[in-house]
């Protein structure tokens, strides 16, 4: 799907918070399934104020979040792989905040399954619902 389409999804509104953020997890998981990283990085608050926190590491802001996202899955001609969701909780915690609980699962052309669980925290902003906080971590267990 173009990342246009995307946008336009991204911006559909809803009252419900749950319906929302199911539905920007949706368009994340079509967005990479199209290796189209910057239609998975449009669910992402575009601040510097954005955390996303993996590996013992911690990335402040949406271009550094994005480099780090190349560097890790688009460089030295590596594949994005298939992206899925599973065992999905959105906790509404306001009519304008929300926490997402998960797990991931990769699907790489090697036949490799990187997963793990990730932790998000996502806000209504005047552009839509965004993730303004991503704690990812990764299994030992692949």
């Amino acid at each position: 799907m173009p990342t246009l389409l995307l946008a336009i999804a991204l911006l559909l509104p809803t009252d419900d918070p749950t319906t929302a953020v199911r539905a920007l997890l949706d368009t994340q998981v079509t967005a990479w399934n199209h290796a189209d990283l910057d239609g998975f990085l449009a669910t992402y608050w575009d601040s510097p104020h954005l955390v996303f926190q993996s590996g013992g590491t911690r990335t402040k802001g949406l271009a550094a979040t994005r480099e780090r996202y190349k560097k890790r899955y688009q460089s030295q001609g590596r594949a994005m792989g298939r992206l899925s969701f599973t065992e999905i909780e959105i906790e509404p915690l306001s009519e304008t905040t929300a926490l997402a609980l998960g797990r991931w699962q990769l699907t790489l052309p090697d036949g490799s399954t990187p997963n793990g669980l990730f932790t998000l925290i996502l806000k209504k902003l005047p552009e839509g619902w965004r993730i303004t906080h991503d704690h990812t971590s990764t299994s030992d267990n692949p």
